[in-house]
């Protein structure tokens, strides 16, 4: 894989991935002062689609035989069921390692949830007028832009990947020519991962105590998202697991209690169907195959 992702890149490739790298960055940290960093930051991320296009294709290598679409769909259940899994366990973790943090982190979930709430005030009515019931969806729907766009984060560590690799590759030139690329990998994982962390925090100032243990937090969820990248190989299952678990999750703050954990007992139940009926196809061409070893045996 290593050989793959670090095979030349162009000038216009390398320097699409670095506005999405350290631009990216910049533009988020810039958010706490500019409302329009923040715009840019989105259009950013879209544009990031296109870059996400070309370096796809990188995780693959000549060997892999093409999936079919019930084995992409398990691909992507099995993916979410981890991250699932894994994430319940982290949130566990730092509910009771960083008080701080996490007390910071459900007061922010409240005080959201309340600005999504109607109160009728002094208008001595309790049915909500037609112009909250929009604005509501206004607030709905832009949620679930920016939970989506989150998922393209997912090109942005990638591209982090791909361009620490080719400083290792740079740097340590014997190690990487022995074939002794695993560590090179790791370590571009687990620098992601940080950064993942970090980046949490830069759009807001908090207190030392919350951003240690929102970028602990957060790296975690970050190096779970690097693991199913590459173990799927696949950039767009995992850019579908972050969003859709990001989308549940801010339905199940805000909006639809238990969202996340309903989502996620749909995936099982698919995950399960499907892996029954791949086997069962697996057994049938078993059988189909000694049919025909059997019968060029007779002859």
């Amino acid at each position: 894989m290593t050989t793959n992702l670090t095979k030349p890149i162009s000038k216009k490739l390398l320097f699409a991935m670095l506005i999405v790298t350290i631009g990216a960055e910049v533009l988020l940290y810039l958010t706490r002062y500019s409302y329009m960093a923040g715009t840019l930051y989105d259009a950013m991320m879209v544009s990031s689609f296109f870059i996400g296009w070309k370096l796809h294709q990188r995780l693959k290598s000549s060997t892999d035989q093409p999936k079919t679409k019930r084995q992409l769909t398990l691909q992507f259940t099995g993916a979410f069921l981890i991250f699932f899994l894994g994430s319940t366990v982290i949130n566990m973790y730092s509910t009771y390692t960083f008080q701080d943090f996490s007390t910071d982190y459900d007061q922010y979930v409240q005080d959201y949830a309340e600005t999504q709430a109607y109160d009728p005030g002094d208008e001595g009515s309790s049915t909500e007028p037609v112009w909250a019931f929009f604005e509501k969806i206004d607030m709905i729907g832009y949620d679930l832009y920016a939970d989506t766009l989150a998922g393209l984060e997912e090109v942005w560590r990638l591209s982090y990947m791909i361009l620490l690799l080719v400083i290792f590759k740079k740097i340590f030139p014997r190690r990487w020519e022995s074939g002794r690329r695993d560590i090179f990998l790791m370590s571009a994982l687990f620098l992601t991962s940080i950064l993942f962390g970090i980046d949490h925090t830069l759009d807001s100032e908090q207190p030392w105590s919350i951003r240690i243990g929102a970028i602990v937090t957060f790296a975690n969820m970050g190096l779970l998202f690097g693991l199913i990248l590459l173990w799927t190989r696949n950039l767009w299952v995992t850019v579908l697991v972050h969003a859709l678990y990001d989308i549940t999750a801010t339905l199940s703050w805000y909006y639809i209690d238990y969202a996340v954990e309903l989502f996620a007992l749909a995936v099982l139940v698919v995950h399960l169907i499907l892996y029954t009926l791949e086997k069962l196809k697996q057994r049938r061409l078993e059988r189909q195959l000694e049919a025909v070893e059997l019968a060029q045996a007779a002859e």
